[in-house]
């Protein structure tokens, strides 16, 4: 069967060519022209050598050149590869080299975040990745890095139609890169049919085929799962405008909600945290009067906020449950049933449940703790080049989570804890494997071990508890500084503890229950 995931734009801009596809400020980019200029992206790749199958990556914000190159690259049958835009240069040549990418386009980013000055030395220390794209803000600007080629220099000239390569249902579309136990980022091969499937399960959910035109804010990062399919895939399958926010910033998501009269909202509890301390008392009944759908994710939120959201805008935040392994979406509130806070719901269309114990086995009956497994049509294809780490999570069809859960009677499920000790930090998953085993790069640290602690805005933070080698001279502040150096911001650890000793167990894992409640 033919399909691939660019389709649900190319559909949008023969039906609808004349709306708002992507709304940035005072650009608005129409349906047509997103199309077009996706169409030359793809005429570059294929120029260019790119091939289907061919791995491409993408660091972009929340800007209209991010969906353009991403259905450009689908349209030449190449897969996209989103890279997280606070990457340093060495995670972005690894996350390079282990896709094994052909070609790599990133934005040129600010002053306060060189994306492009990081992206390409990333480039430079992979040595296999064969061309850079850098995305300017002024397509027509020369290039801030020298010896790159801008993307509007190679777009320049080039025809605005293409013939979208003839991909399988079953051909991998993006690969998204999350992480386990080794702290090594995977790589999750999601196929056309995963994100196809899951887009359009989004929106059977809410509603969104119904309305006729729907109006998104986006300030969720599209190269995360959630927001690319929950609202980029999903929106441009019923041609909805997406209004882009690079960065969250609390009352300019606010005045946004407002100005663009925005009907769905998406977010991690944190954001929905920062818009009720943004309104300051003021008068939200313009908002609430276009605000139909609100849509949490990446962590539980706390009662009192779904409350209090619902007390001030009329709308009750829909929470769910996913992973990047599973497109994302796997459960979520149903809306036909009263909404139950704490919960992540139910299993969406096509995606079965059950929760298993160490061996495998089913787990029935209510309120009994489980591994969370996972079968339908969103599961990944599996970890790319990872056969080993595929078959741990990935038997008879059913892909086993590592998160544990409870189901009540009625079929609704409930997080009771989070496996392999992932940290999220403001919406953002932080493996605390990956800090530890760059910590133990630095000359003067013996031994670290890195948890989440409760923290009022960001959900958890990163705090490492950090043996120093004997006779080392440094400073909480100084490892601190190093770390920010070399980890993406959301990453790093802004905490940081000198001891003497780390708990242990008898066989000398520690025990970082015990660090969590110090």
């Amino acid at each position: 069967m033919t399909l691939n995931l660019a389709t649900l734009l190319e559909d949008s801009a023969r039906r609808h060519p004349g709306r708002d596809a992507v709304v940035l400020g005072a650009t608005r980019l129409t349906y047509a022209q997103v199309d077009a200029a996706a169409n030359q992206v793809a005429q570059l790749l294929a120029e260019r050598g790119i091939r289907p199958g061919d791995r491409v990556a993408l660091s972009c914000p929340n800007v209209p050149w991010f969906p353009i190159v991403y259905y450009g690259i689908l349209k030449a049958g190449a897969v996209v590869v989103p890279l997280n835009v606070l990457l340093k240069a060495r995670e972005i040549a690894y996350h390079l080299a282990d896709a094994e990418a052909r070609a790599y386009f990133c934005f040129e980013g600010t002053a306060e975040l060189p994306m492009g000055a990081e992206g390409h030395a990333g480039f430079q220390q992979d040595g296999g990745c064969g061309q850079f794209f850098l995305i300017t803000a002024d397509p027509g600007a020369e290039s801030p890095i020298a010896g790159a080629e801008t993307l509007g220099q190679a777009l320049a000239g080039r025809p605005s139609t293409f013939d979208t390569a003839d991909t399988k249902e079953t051909d991998t579309a993006v690969i998204l890169y999350t992480s386990g136990t080794t702290g090594k980022p995977k790589g999750a091969e999601l196929s056309h049919s995963n994100l196809v499937l899951n887009a359009l399960t989004g929106n059977r959910l809410f509603g969104s085929l119904a309305t006729g035109h729907d109006r998104h804010l986006v300030t969720l990062p599209l190269f995360h799962s959630f927001g690319s399919t929950v609202q980029m895939n999903a929106g441009f399958a019923v041609a909805s405008t997406l209004v882009l926010l690079p960065r969250f910033d609390a009352k300019q998501a606010v005045e946004a909600l407002r100005r663009e009269r925005i009907t769905f909202f998406a977010g991690v509890p944190t954001m929905y945290w920062g818009l009720l301390n943004a309104l300051d008392g003021a008068d939200v009944s313009e908002i609430a009067a276009n605000l139909r759908v609100a849509v949490s994710g990446g962590a539980s939120l706390p009662v009192e906020i779904i409350k209090r959201f619902k007390d001030g805008f009329g709308v009750q935040i829909l929470e769910g449950y996913g992973l990047s392994e599973t497109s994302p979406l796997a459960t979520f509130s149903d809306p036909e049933r009263e909404p139950r806070p704490g919960s992540i719901g139910v299993p969406v269309w096509g995606v079965q449940l059950k929760l298993v114990d160490a061996d495998g086995n089913t787990i029935d009956g209510a309120d009994q703790v489980g591994e969370i497994a996972i079968r339908g049509h969103n599961v990944m294809k599996g970890y790319y080049n990872r056969p080993q780490a595929t078959a741990e999570v990935l038997s008879g069809g059913w892909f086993r989570t590592g998160d544990l859960a409870r189901r009540d009677e009625d079929g609704f499920y409930y997080i009771v804890d989070r496996a392999k000790d992932m940290i999220i930090r403001g919406g953002f998953n932080v493996y605390p494997r990956e800090v530890e085993e760059v910590l133990l790069t630095h000359p003067a640290v013996s031994l670290a071990a890195v948890v989440g602690v409760p923290h009022d805005s960001h959900g958890e933070e990163v705090k490492a508890y950090v043996i120093k080698a004997d006779g080392a001279d440094l400073t909480e502040d100084e490892l601190i500084a190093w770390c920010r150096e070399g980890m993406a911001s959301y990453k790093y650890p802004r905490l940081v503890e000198f001891v003497p000793s780390l708990p242990m167990t008898a066989t000398g894992k520690i025990l970082k229950r015990e660090l969590a409640g110090r």
